[in-house]
Formats: C-alpha cells, sequence, structure tokens
C-alpha cells in the first residue's frame, strides 16, 4: 500500500497457501488493491516462487526495479514439525527468484524479509548485525540465515545488490492471526484458549508493521552492495505486559494456559537499530503502547473476532 501511495507499479506473487484462511490473504489483497489509481498499477498472480518457469515469466514480462521477497512459510514452532517444507519454500523459493534477477540486463534491488531468529541465544545484547548468528535454534530460522548466505553468494558471483533485513515480532493489521497480539483478542473476545510461555517472562521487541514497512521501502530504494540489517523498534517489552495491554484496551480477560518455553524459542530479543538508522534513514515512531491500539482499533473495525 506505500509503494501505491507513491505511485510505483507492483506486481505481487502470492500463492495464498491454507497456513491460515485464505480468504483473510484475499480481503487484505482487496484492500490493497482499492489504493491503486489504475488497475495497471496493482496485479497480484495466484502462484509459487518454487515454481521457477512462472517466476522466469514473470522476470521476462517485468522489467523490475526492485524485488522485495516476503514470500515464505513462516513460524519457529511450527518449523519444527516440518522442516522439509520450510527449506523448501523459503530457501528453494529465494534461490529461483535470485536466478530470476541475475537473468536480467537491469539487475533489480534484492530485499529478503529475514528474522531475528537467525540470533539464536545469542549472549550479545542488543543484537548486532556483526554477531555470527550460527546457531539457529529451528529449521526456519536456520532457512533464513541459510537465505541470507546465498544472497551474499549472489552478490559476490554475479554483483547484486542484496539487503537482508531481520524483524523482529511484527505486530499489526492484516497480520498473522498465528502471532500473539492476534491470539489474545481472539480469547479475549471468546476464542480458543492461548499459550502463555514461561509466565509471561520472556521480552519482545515488538515492531508496529508501519515502522517494518518504512524499513523495506527505505531498503528497496537503496543499492547497498550486500547487507544485513536488523529492524525492530530498539525497546524489549515484557510479553506480560505486553498481553496486559491488549487485556485493558479488549476490556476482557483473555484465557492463557501458562507451559514453558520451548527449546526452540528465546527468552529475549532486543534490536540494535543503529545501523538500519544510518544506511536505512530508518526511525521507529509507533511505540507499544500506541501500536497496540492501533491494532485494537483495526481488529475490531475489521469484526476480526471469533464468531
Amino acid at each position: 500500500m506505500r509503494l501505491l501511495a507513491r505511485g510505483d507499479v507492483v506486481v505481487g506473487l502470492d500463492n495464498l497457501n491454507d497456513y491460515y484462511p485464505p480468504e483473510r490473504k484475499r480481503l487484505n489483497l482487496v484492500e490493497v488493491a482499492r489504493e491503486a489509481r489504475t488497475p495497471e498499477q496493482f496485479q497480484c498472480i495466484t502462484g509459487d516462487i518454487r515454481d521457477r518457469a512462472l517466476v522466469a515469466r514473470l522476470f521476462e514480462e517485468h522489467d523490475f526495479g526492485a524485488v522485495i521477497h516476503l514470500a515464505a512459510m513462516a513460524g519457529v514452532r511450527v518449523s519444527v514439525e516440518d522442516p522439509w517444507l520450510y527449506y523448501d519454500v523459503n530457501l528453494t523459493g529465494t534461490l529461483n527468484l535470485l536466478e530470476a534477477v541475475r537473468a536480467q540486463s537491469r539487475r533489480a534491488t534484492f530485499v529478503l524479509a529475514s528474522t531475528s531468529s537467525a540470533y539464536g541465544r545469542t549472549e550479545v545484547l542488543p543484537f548486532i548485525e556483526s554477531d555470527h548468528a550460527d546457531r539457529p535454534l529451528a529449521p526456519y530460522a536456520a532457512s533464513k540465515r541459510a537465505a541470507e548466505m546465498l544472497g551474499f553468494t549472489y552478490h559476490h558471483l554475479h554483483g547484486l545488490d542484496f539487503t537482508a533485513l531481520r524483524f523482529f515480532t511484527v505486530y499489526g493489521p492484516r497480520g498473522r492471526p498465528d502471532m500473539m497480539a492476534y491470539k489474545v483478542l481472539d480469547s479475549a473476545f471468546g476464542g480458543d484458549a492461548v499459550p502463555y510461555y514461561n509466565g509471561g517472562q520472556m521480552h519482545r521487541d515488538w515492531t508496529f508493521v508501519d515502522d517494518i514497512v518504512s524499513g523495506i521501502v527505505a531498503a528497496a530504494d537503496r543499492r547497498l552492495g550486500y547487507e544485513v540489517i536488523n529492524l525492530g523498534r530498539g525497546e524489549p517489552v515484557l510479553l506480560a505486559d505486553f498481553v496486559a495491554t491488549l487485556e485493558r484496551l479488549a476490556g476482557k480477560k483473555p484465557e492463557l494456559i501458562d507451559k514453558p518455553m520451548l527449546d526452540a524459542d528465546v527468552g529475549y530479543t532486543y534490536a540494535d537499530i543503529s545501523k538500519a538508522r544510518r544506511l536505512l534513514d530508518y526511525a521507529p515512531t509507533v511505540s507499544v503502547e500506541e501500536g497496540t491500539r492501533r491494532f485494537f482499533d483495526w481488529y475490531v473495525k475489521r469484526g476480526q473476532a471469533p464468531q
């Protein structure tokens, strides 16, 4: 929507899989399409980044100036159950896109959505990009770290401009319903109970989606060679406090089920965003208090509560 608002022509590719209900994804696409000034400004093709022929055809039909690679199988915990799928999508799919960019006469800037999970249980706080990040705790994190490294290979061999953005706990409107903010509100409004790991004694660097979008667009506009850059807020907040804020907004209590922290999880995420400030002019503006209020208002307006 940000790209459309400034006049860019956008071509989307999404397989609309059933990781969560495709109807939600289609509704999101309808809202995005409304921002287009003309029918030609936005199109979304239903297809899979693992389809090499389809990806190649799209690059033959369009002279892309930037590739923003957000497609992935997401979720740390789910990846433990099906690592084959995560590697097939997250690594083979990335390879297909890199090959398509390599074949362009005017090579697009490549922006990869990566993850703070790449840091594993680092003891370096705040998390900084110079960390080796070579001890991922789950297949999801390992697949994203591998994609970052593949990007370096294509930069080294073919001169591609490749920026990997490590997202820190993104929340906000139109996000995945398996994320904590959704699950807490769903439960408060009559939905299922929510696993509450380690009694809520886990810190997360909650980052509102609008700030993440600003970082993505800035990265797409810059040719930086090869870079790995954190996108977070830089202000960790206790999970228990985040849940309490949503509870106050809802005026209802979610049903929380205490569970121990999983082996694939970490107790703390905290982004050093100095590199993002320097290279992308990144300056997150939405506090957790403001972001949760915006998310709650959208959730109620969209009618997301379980029926």
